[in-house]
């Protein structure tokens, strides 16, 4: 893993959003796309970034990919993304996006009954 990758991925603010937003947690595009409140194609194209750098790890699940954050395997590397995560906890920006997660991931548990459409489907028609 390339020092000057890793600093790069942390170089752009969506980025920081996005590794913030994954938290302990994993999320699929569309939710970051929800409370991103930007397109599908800028986030995909920024979660691969940070995939390259070997920050968050990529599942699919039919045709849904799920994005978590993976512990970098160099020390100094991970005490640095873990200071920085430590960080982004404090900045008001990166609050907002976290209450608008827990917004609507409970909207979504809500609605998610067995005669409702999938979870995904429904993020979709919102946007």
């Amino acid at each position: 893993m390339a020092l000057e990758l890793i600093f790069k991925a942390l170089a752009d603010n969506t980025r920081l959003r996005l590794i913030h937003l994954l938290g302990d947690d994993e999320l699929c595009v569309c939710s970051c796309v929800e409370v991103l409140r930007t397109n599908q194609p800028k986030i995909s194209r920024h979660l691969a970034y940070l995939r390259r750098a070997g920050l968050v790890a990529a599942r699919r699940d039919g045709k849904w990919t799920h994005y978590r954050l993976t512990q970098p395997s160099d020390t100094h590397v991970a005490t640095i993304f873990s200071e920085l995560r430590a960080k982004l906890a404090s900045d008001p920006q990166m609050q907002c996006d976290k209450a608008r997660l827990e917004s609507a991931m409970s909207k979504h548990v809500v609605s998610a009954t067995p005669q409702s459409p999938d979870v995904h489907q429904t993020v979709a028609a919102n946007q």
